[in-house]
C-alpha cells in the first residue's frame, strides 16, 4: 500500500513539474505587447499629425499586433492633461507620448520612472523649467522639438515686408514655450529697428478681441507655434483677412488657416522621427536617460491664396502650402 501510494506521489509531482515547464515554455515563447499612453494637448492639424506619425512609426517598428495605444485629448486644459497621464500612471503603461508642452509637464509631474517622449515641444529647457540646458533631459525623459530658427523667421517678415515698422507678437500667454518663442523675436526685430508689440490671450474665449486690436495697430503680426493660435486659426484669419493685415506663422497649419507665409517642419515626421525613439526605448536598444532632444528641418512655405487675397508676392525659395 505505501509502495503504491508513493508511486502515485511520484507520478502526480512529475504531472506538475512537466505542466509546469510547458506554461514556462510557452510564457517565454509570448512577445509582449506594449501599452502606450498618448496624451495630445488639443486637436489641430499639426499635433494630430505627430501623433498620426508617431502611431506610424511605432506600429511599423513593432507590428501592429504588439503595440496598444490609449489616446486621450486634453481638450486644450492643462488639468486635464493631468488627470490623463495619471491615469497612464496607474495603469502602468510601458511609455508616454507627451504631445505639446502642457502635456509634457503634466508627465513629468506624475512620473519618474515609466519613460516619457515629448513632440511638438519647442524648447525643453523652457517647458520643463531646466537651467542652462544642453540639449539632453535625462531622467525619464527625452523627445522631439517642433522649434525653427526663430532668427530666420524674423528675416522672412523682414524679406516680405521690408516697408513694416511695427509688428504684432500674437500669443496664448498660459503656454510657456510661446512666451519664449516671442521674447526672442521681440529682441531680435527690436535690433533691426523694428517696433514690436505684445497681444497675449489667455485662452480661446478672448482670442477674437484681441486679435482685432491686433489688426488695428499692426503692420504685420506674427504668431508662433501656440497650440490655443492654432485651434483658432481660421478666427484669427476672419478677422486679419478682413483688416488686410499679413500674419508669418510658426507653423504650416497656422499658416493655413490664417497666416502668408511660414518657415515650418512636417510634423508628421516629427512625429515618426519620436516612434522610432520609442521603439529602440521598448525594445532596449536605447535608454530614455542618454537620448538627445532631435529636432526637424523647416522649409519656407507660403500661403497661396491669402498672398493673392492681400497682392503679396513671394520671392524665390518659398513652397506653396498644399
Amino acid at each position: 500500500m505505501k509502495t503504491r501510494s508513493k508511486k502515485v506521489l511520484s507520478l502526480l509531482l512529475v504531472t506538475v513539474t512537466t505542466l509546469a515547464m510547458l506554461l514556462s515554455l510557452a510564457s517565454c515563447g509570448k512577445e509582449k505587447v506594449y501599452t502606450v499612453g498618448i496624451c495630445q494637448l488639443v486637436r489641430h492639424d499639426a499635433l494630430d499629425a505627430a501623433t498620426q506619425g508617431f502611431k506610424d512609426a511605432l506600429q511599423k517598428a513593432l507590428g501592429t499586433d504588439k503595440v496598444t495605444f490609449i489616446e486621450q485629448n486634453a481638450q486644450n486644459d492643462s488639468v486635464a492633461c493631468s488627470t490623463i497621464v495619471t491615469d497612464f500612471v496607474s495603469k502602468n503603461v510601458d511609455l508616454i507620448l507627451a504631445n505639446a508642452t502642457p502635456a509634457l509637464q503634466a508627465a513629468y509631474n506624475a512620473t519618474t520612472t515609466i519613460p516619457i517622449l515629448g513632440t511638438s515641444i519647442t524648447e525643453y529647457g523652457v517647458a520643463l523649467n531646466i537651467k542652462d540646458f544642453n540639449g539632453t533631459v535625462g531622467g525619464n525623459i527625452s523627445g522631439t522639438s517642433d522649434l525653427a530658427p526663430l532668427t530666420e523667421q524674423g528675416d522672412m517678415i523682414l524679406e516680405l515686408f521690408p516697408s513694416a515698422k511695427k509688428v504684432g507678437l500674437l500669443y496664448c500667454s498660459a503656454e510657456a514655450n510661446s512666451d519664449y518663442q516671442v521674447k526672442v523675436m521681440e529682441e531680435y526685430l527690436a535690433g533691426k529697428g523694428i517696433t514690436c508689440t505684445r497681444y497675449s490671450f489667455s485662452d480661446s474665449n478672448d482670442i477674437s478681441a484681441v486679435t482685432t486690436t491686433a489688426a488695428a495697430q499692426s503692420d504685420v503680426i506674427y504668431i508662433p507655434t501656440d497650440n490655443t493660435a492654432a485651434s483658432c486659426s481660421e478666427t484669427i484669419g476672419n478677422i486679419v483677412r478682413d483688416k488686410k493685415v499679413p500674419v508669418v506663422a510658426g507653423e504650416k497649419g497656422i499658416c493655413l488657416g490664417c497666416g502668408v507665409a511660414t518657415l515650418s517642419i512636417s510634423y508628421y515626421d516629427l512625429g515618426v522621427k519620436t516612434g522610432e525613439m520609442a521603439a529602440k526605448i521598448l525594445k532596449g536598444e536605447a535608454k530614455v536617460s542618454e537620448m538627445p532632444i532631435e529636432y526637424a528641418s523647416a522649409t519656407k512655405m507660403y500661403n497661396a491664396d491669402i498672398c493673392k487675397e492681400l497682392g503679396i508676392t513671394v520671392p524665390d525659395g518659398y513652397t506653396p502650402i498644399a
